[in-house]
């Protein structure tokens, strides 16, 4: 069974987080090809060894290499004004918010000891999100032509997006990852287009709002832990503290 390692690196800049995961994603690589060379004819290639990172972000908007600056609706002296810092990224997908009371997830996968499927990844990661919202009393569904992970419409409310996903690949080793709403300040997604859904049957929610109460982050940490090593087949090296 694949070992990952966990790390939660609490209230961390963007940049100091980008800058780590960045390095980690390096030596991942770098072990994968060391380990290739040594051993050409072995079965099991890739690195044996992944990390996940969860960390909260001081509020930050950040752009996919896919993404539109038109999705941002705030000029830089109102960004600076506002607090809210930018960044344009080599993820997937659109532009986001990340800001104090959501998960940020960011895991480091070898994906050659797991699957060498991108869609397969994705929806790994969406399903170890709608697992951790069952245990809420929520369903967390799937929308076709969307990534993330959304709850369903009804008569009183539109469709809701919970977790944005937005990842990268190199030698199929995986950055960048999710980022999942607990007591998310939501209006700060007003500043932009977010992940450039024009739809105006669709909105941005966290579990606080669907709730009606803060949440213990931390709990909701201990049971995603519980299934992102549920869905994905793999124990933490070190052993951690989790929630069914």
């Amino acid at each position: 069974m694949e070992q990952v390692i966990f790390k939660d690196l609490g209230r961390m800049s963007y940049q100091e987080a980008w800058d780590f995961q960045t390095q980690l994603h390096h030596e991942v690589v770098e072990r994968k090809l060391a380990l290739r060379k040594a051993e050409p004819n072995s079965p099991a290639s890739g690195s044996g060894l992944h990390y996940l990172l969860f960390c909260e972000h001081p509020p930050v908007y950040t752009l996919g290499k896919s993404g539109s600056m038109d999705n941002l609706l705030l000029d830089e002296p109102s960004l600076q004004q506002a607090g809210f810092e930018f960044f344009k990224i080599n993820r997937g997908g659109d532009i986001t918010y990340h800001g104090p009371g959501q998960i940020v997830g960011y895991p480091i996968f070898d994906l050659d000891r797991f699957f060498t499927d991108v869609h397969r990844y994705v929806r790994t990661l969406e399903e170890a999100v709608i697992h951790t919202l069952a245990t809420y009393g929520l369903k967390g569904i799937r929308v076709e032509k969307y990534t993330g992970v959304w709850l369903e419409a009804s008569d009183e409310k539109p469709l809701r997006k919970i977790c944005a996903i937005g990842v990268h690949l190199s030698r199929w080793v995986t950055m960048h990852g999710f980022a999942f709403n607990i007591n998310t300040d939501l209006s700060h997604f007003e500043h932009i287009i977010p992940c450039g859904i024009v739809d105006e049957d669709k909105a941005v929610t966290s579990l606080a709002k669907e709730l009606g109460r803060i949440q213990d982050i931390e709990e909701v940490k201990q049971r995603l832990q519980h299934h992102f090593a549920q869905v994905f087949g793999f124990e933490f090296a070190i052993p951690v503290n989790t929630i069914e």
